[in-house]
């Protein structure tokens, strides 16, 4: 099994506000590599439950590994956070103390190049979290509309040379396939050029990632289920990692009915959880309370 390397991020904030208790149930609807969820099903014992959803089987399956301890109380679910409903009725999740989501995808996405979410080795351009999904970012790349690749570079990557990337990539590709993160990473730096540590390829592979994974309209439909499973006084904490994100997630919080934010400003990660982890530095930690 792969090495775990995954470290949980805002993890004793998110405790502090999810507060798992004995025999309590919550549902952990982005398990990944189980950090969070090992935490809390560590205090939910010993007559709680936990429901652990991941769409990636790799993860789910790296995450039971982790949690094998308490694999009597746990149910693995391949399958989407957007689903929560049907997947909560299904296995008597219903009526959870708890619900969490880290949107953040994990060191596993990262590390390994022949999942291609980085633009720092070589691999093909990928980025599912889903294996089985039928659009990779390859397909993306090759087959849409100059206007299309601009739009999601513009709105996904908030990427001020979104036309021109999306030119350049269309031209290029009457020619050459662009099928692997170093072709798409070196044609977008003949666009944008390199100025402090932020690579140049970040927001649009960034703007791929989303679009392939169509993370914000995922987003959008799990957030009334989310609140849905919860019994009242269930507590529902969702971290972000970028401003699209959160601005949907704190929205849907404040216009909400039925819902009381605990969290009147959203928790970042403290000094020395950035310096230990720095891909913990952009997290963004919402909670809300069902009433």
């Amino acid at each position: 099994m792969t090495k775990i390397q995954h470290i949980p991020v805002l993890l004793e904030e998110v405790l502090t506000y999810l507060r798992p208790e004995p025999n309590q149930v919550f549902i952990d609807g982005t398990v990944g590599q189980g950090g969070h969820a090992d935490a809390i099903a560590s205090r939910i014992l010993p007559g709680g439950r936990l429901l652990a959803i991941d769409r990636d089987p790799v993860n789910l399956a790296i995450a039971s590994e982790r949690l094998e301890n308490y694999s009597d109380r746990i149910v693995y679910v391949n399958d989407s956070y957007a689903n929560v409903t049907e997947l909560a009725l299904e296995h008597d999740f219903n009526q959870a103390n708890g619900m969490l989501l880290d949107l953040g995808y994990s060191s596993l996405h990262i590390e390994d190049a022949s999942r291609g979410f980085s633009f720092m080795k070589e691999g093909p351009l990928d980025m599912r979290y889903d294996p089985t999904s039928d659009v990779t970012a390859a397909n993306i790349v090759q087959e849409w509309s100059e206007e299309s690749l601009a739009k999601i570079f513009r709105i996904y990557g908030e990427e001020v040379r979104a036309a021109q990337i999306a030119r350049v990539i269309c031209e290029s590709r009457r020619h050459t396939a662009i099928d692997t993160t170093t072709d798409l990473a070196n044609l977008v730096t003949t666009v944008v050029h390199a100025h402090g540590p932020i690579h140049p390829a970040t927001k649009v592979f960034q703007a791929l990632r989303i679009a392939v994974n169509d993370e914000l309209g995922e987003l959008e439909r799990a957030l009334p289920q989310c609140v849905d499973v919860l019994a009242s006084g269930g507590r529902l904490g969702i971290i972000t990692f970028h401003s699209l994100e959160d601005r949907i997630v704190k929205n849907f919080f404040k216009s909400y009915p039925g819902l009381e934010i605990v969290t009147k400003r959203p928790v970042a990660p403290s000094r020395e959880e950035v310096k230990a982890n720095p891909r913990s530095r952009s997290a963004k930690l919402r909670v809300a309370v069902k009433k």
